[in-house]
């Protein structure tokens, strides 16, 4: 048989879950995809929390077409990809989970991803963490900031930030394939203090960015992935790739900003500090001075320098944090909007309701209702 859409010279799957012909024969291309007997069911400690993976309407992006381009260049294209890296996606994912689903991996907040299909944004709460896609193109929306990322680059997330995420390229001929690490600042913070010329860091920027991965990084990340199919290595040579990806990190070209999230005295170590604080509590009113206090800073330096790097004032994130929560808990646990209102911190269930159906497009009971009978696929 003549090599797949897509997939010329790989491992034939993935590519278009149908019915191909060749000559008179009709060949169930289905057949070439294998599932990993061991992922009947999700390690669900390991993934994103299904709840805080909600599909959103598809009048978001539309809305999105418009936007400017803040905190990175617009990137149209997909950088250049080596073939490795997106064989050593395409065979993991395969044997682990297949098409249209997140695979887990021997390591704890880090999986793959899957999709046949674009897929709407959804708005969920992102760690501080490294977003890699090696087939098809995603895109992120935190408040006014909007950034493309395509093949062969990844997304950063510095401090945690609520936004929108989604597939915007992908078929069945050439998937999305991309994965998610979680940063390990401890790990970061030895490798830096390791560097005979640590990387010099530039006045406040956006607490996220993308980065086109080098051959050095690409190589790096495929023998990760690759590493992954032997669990029992994973112990032993895990740690040693990672300081190997965050090395290249540092000396790349936002060196500067990998080190701020690390550097005790950076105003991005100081605001994750504050947003913590913030997290651990949402529920009670909070005061800028008390979240000021907590990152060692002026009130006025903290709501400036929190803004930069959120791109929304600590009040709009502590709303956004709420209503997160309350979507969870009408769709996961069949709350009614009122308990939900008020578990988040809300006095007011109209209140609750208006600013809810101005973050989600629609009112709670109607977006909980809509959601529901798709609770087993929202971690997909």
């Amino acid at each position: 048989m003549s090599d797949l859409p897509g997939l010329k010279g790989r491992t034939p799957i993935l590519a278009g879950f149908r019915r191909e012909r060749e000559g008179n024969a009709v060949i169930d291309v289905s057949r070439l995809c294998s599932f990993h007997p061991k992922m009947k069911s999700y390690d669900r400690h390991r993934l994103p929390d299904p709840c805080k993976n909600l599909p959103e309407t598809p009048s978001v992006w539309s809305a999105l077409e418009g936007s400017t381009i803040f905190g990175s260049e617009k990137l149209t294209g997909s950088a250049a990809v080596k073939t490795d890296l997106a064989d050593a996606f395409a065979s993991y994912v395969a044997a682990h989970g297949g098409p249209d689903a997140l695979s887990s991996t021997p390591v704890e907040n880090l999986f793959l991803m899957c999709s046949t299909k674009k897929r709407l944004p959804f708005r969920k709460m992102y760690k501080p963490s490294l977003c890699i896609v090696a087939q098809g193109a995603k895109r992120i929306e935190v408040a006014e900031t909007v950034l493309d990322y395509p093949a062969g680059t990844a997304l950063a997330i510095s401090v945690e930030l609520p936004g929108y995420g989604g597939v915007t390229q992908a078929s069945s001929e050439e998937p999305f394939l991309g994965m998610t690490i979680e940063f390990d600042m401890d790990m970061i913070r030895a490798v830096l203090d390791k560097l005979p010329t640590p990387p010099s860091t530039a006045s406040d920027g956006s607490g996220l960015f993308v980065e086109q991965l080098s051959d050095a990084q690409q190589d790096c990340i495929a023998r990760l992935v690759r590493l992954l199919e032997m669990p029992e290595a994973v112990p032993v040579l895990y740690p040693a790739i990672m300081q190997e990806l965050y090395y290249w990190l540092l000396v790349g070209p936002n060196g500067g900003e990998i080190a701020k999230m690390v550097r005790s005295e950076s105003h991005t170590q100081r605001i994750a500090d504050a947003i913590f604080h913030l997290r651990r509590d949402f529920r009670r009113p909070v005061r800028i001075e008390e979240l000021a206090d907590v990152a060692c800073m002026s009130p006025s330096s903290f709501h400036q320098h929190f803004k930069t790097l959120t791109s929304m004032t600590p009040l709009q994130y502590q709303k956004q944090l709420r209503l997160i929560e309350a979507r969870r808990l009408m769709v996961m646990e069949a709350a009614n909007v009122t308990r939900a209102a008020f578990e988040v911190g809300y006095e007011s269930p109209s209140q609750f309701s208006r600013e809810y159906s101005r973050l989600f497009g629609s009112p709670p009971k109607q977006d909980a209702m809509t959601l529901r009978p798709h609770r087993a696929q929202l971690g997909l």
